[in-house]
């Protein structure tokens, strides 16, 4: 049973920085990133393999400020982010190759 849970969202003041974790059990393969704003599609942010750990960025700008890792000991891949923008609002989920198995989400809100 692949089950997939977020923490680590809140709200915070352009410029801070937010620690997410997506704590995942019975997968270990590429996990990635998404995040929605309402009413509009997933767009995805970042992913890593497992068990390379190879990183992927939607783009530059993220790869400067996001940074997305994994503690294989217990299974649980981070996104780190700083300077926060406005514009990195939004709900932000973690998911499996494929898009099989996604988990509830987690809000970031950035003023």
């Amino acid at each position: 049973h692949v089950q997939l849970v977020e923490s680590g969202g809140g709200s915070v003041q352009a410029g801070g920085s937010l620690r997410l974790s997506c704590a995942v059990s019975g997968y270990r393969h590429c996990v990635g990133w998404f995040r929605q704003v309402a009413g509009k599609a997933r767009l995805g942010v970042a992913s890593i393999s497992s068990p390379v750990g190879t990183t992927y960025y939607r783009d530059d700008s993220l790869k400067g400020r996001f940074t997305i890792s994994r503690y294989s000991a217990k299974n649980t891949v981070f996104l780190e982010m700083y300077g926060l923008e406005p514009g990195d609002t939004g709900m932000y989920y973690c998911v499996t190759e494929g898009f099989t198995h996604w988990g509830q989400g987690t809000q970031v809100t950035v003023s």
